[in-house]
């Protein structure tokens, strides 16, 4: 009986521990700067949207914040994690307020606002921000 309880309680602790791994690696790959290349349901083609400058986002994951540039504004907040899910909603955003042409930077920002979850694909070059299954954004790792 004690050989049971002993292999259940190492077999716990083996998937306790390939889970944090791969929860770390994920959220270190997060870190960085990161650039739009792809945003869910605007009528206009994307290189319209945001015709002089892509929108960026750049996270620090020692600090626990989030910054970006919306294509005319700069914005920052709290980085708010929990795996991979993600909260804009709660990260309490501030942003410069300049005048703006077109309406990519108020798009951008409300897609941002409704993110859930991450993933990071392509070996790490690939963010995409989602709305339960769907990506809404997509970034690709700036170096």
């Amino acid at each position: 009986m004690k050989k049971i309880m002993a292999l259940i309680v190492f077999i716990c602790i083996n998937f306790t521990s390939c889970t944090t791994k791969k929860t770390t690696l994920e959220t270190t790959s997060l870190e960085g700067t990161w650039q739009l290349n792809y945003i869910t349901g605007p009528k206009i083609a994307f290189d319209g949207l945001y015709p002089n400058k892509k929108p960026t986002i750049v996270f620090d994951i020692i600090n626990n914040k989030v910054a970006g540039n919306n294509s005319c504004n700069q914005y920052f907040g709290a980085l708010i994690l929990d795996g991979s899910k993600i909260d804009f909603k709660e990260a309490k955003m501030g942003m410069t307020m300049m005048a703006c042409q077109g309406n990519g930077d108020s798009f951008y920002m409300e897609i941002l606002q409704k993110i859930e979850t991450y993933t990071i694909t392509d070996e790490g070059k690939t963010l995409n921000l989602l709305v339960g299954d769907i990506v809404m954004m997509r970034f690709n790792h700036q170096k």
